[in-house]
């Protein structure tokens, strides 16, 4: 089932092309996003570098034992959030270590272009996309399948719909990937080669069972599911009046981004406590990764809000407010835009088909 279209005159679009369109945008936001993220890790890895942190923070929290809030970090490629870890001063990945001095965000740009090239901006982004692409792709195109089906299969009506299949299409696409970016956190950390690899999912499996392979499934799927479905449901409405004030039967690219960017912000903000949870517990998995170290109990989403909230009150759950809204706003224009233009290029060569068949 394809993408329907708003007049009679769009021809519908096949599943196969709506991969094509969402995976040429997840690789154009990668590489829109990706800058802005190297530029910041490398200016906190100024302040307190990584591996040097290691000794200066050592606290149990939530039953793990922490050794250093840098130990881990979280890179992100846009689309989604990757955890990074530095074990010492000799193994950390070289991009991010670097000793070149910066003033500021700007003066980072520069010096970064200038002296290590222009493509140490994306330092970093091939491993990520290996699951990035793929889940956007899952996402997006189950995302439309499922708006369609429960519009037009079942006959269901209403700006509920959206919200359905968006939480719904995120929880498929978390799922699926899930398994595969802790197998991507147990490489980096470790350094295994594959067969060294397949020995230790073999033993986290037989210890934890099969579910150990979802560790962090919970506070993904707590951020993402709600991000998504209001992200949708927002998306769609903006789209929907924004059109009709421009008197236009479908979206172009400059409404496509700006209910994008919009849609964006207010799902992200409505979900921060979940996204500050939810970095936190990542960070601890890869600590535990990189220690080779198991969790003896498991905290709960709820544990760690609630010590979150112990430790810095609510300020503490919506840390880190103006970043997020900063990264996600532009990321979800690129990212709907691209793929609405792509989707658009697919329903014009599609009736040109029509045309020239009749």
């Amino acid at each position: 089932m394809g993408e329907r279209a708003v007049s009679g005159s769009v021809a519908a679009i096949s599943p196969v092309q709506q991969m094509l369109a969402s995976g040429t945008g997840a690789l154009l936001t990668s590489i829109f996003v990706t800058p802005l993220d190297v530029v910041k890790i490398r200016l906190q890895a100024q302040q307190t570098p990584f591996h040097q942190a290691l000794a200066r923070q050592s606290s149990s929290w939530g039953g793990i034992i922490r050794t250093s809030k840098w130990k881990c970090f979280m890179y992100c490629n846009g689309l989604m959030d990757h955890v990074y870890v530095c074990q010492t001063g000799t193994s950390c990945t070289s991009w991010y270590k670097t000793p070149t001095h910066f003033s500021g965000t700007l003066d980072a740009f520069v010096k970064i272009t200038r002296h290590e090239g222009f493509r140490s901006l994306w330092s970093g982004l091939p491993p990520t996309l290996v699951m990035a692409v793929p889940a956007t792709v899952i996402y997006f195109t189950c995302y439309d399948q499922l708006r369609d089906y429960l519009r037009y299969g079942l006959g269901f009506q209403g700006s509920h719909i959206p919200l359905v299949a968006g939480g719904l299409a995120r929880l498929g696409a978390v799922t699926v990937i899930s398994p595969l970016e802790l197998v991507r956190t147990k490489m980096q950390s470790r350094r295994l080669s594959y067969s060294e690899l397949r020995v230790c999912i073999r033993s986290a499996v037989a210890q934890g069972g099969l579910l150990s392979l979802w560790r962090g499934w919970g506070p993904t799927v707590l951020r993402d599911v709600p991000f998504s479905a209001l992200y949708w449901f927002n998306y769609e409405l903006l789209k929907a009046r924004l059109c009709e004030q421009s008197r236009m039967n479908q979206a172009n690219f400059s409404i496509s981004f700006t209910a994008g960017a919009v849609s964006g912000a207010i799902a992200a903000i409505l979900t921060l406590p979940f996204d500050v949870v939810k970095t936190r517990r990542q960070i601890q998995l890869g600590e535990m990764d990189a220690l080779g170290v198991a969790s003896k109990t498991t905290t709960s989403t709820w544990h760690i809000m609630k010590s979150i909230w112990a430790e810095m009150g609510y300020r503490g759950l919506f840390a880190g407010f103006m970043p997020r809204v900063i990264k996600v706003a532009p990321a979800c224009a690129v990212m709907i835009s691209s793929y609405e233009f792509g989707k658009t290029f697919f329903q014009k060569v599609n009736l040109d088909r029509e045309r020239l068949g009749s």
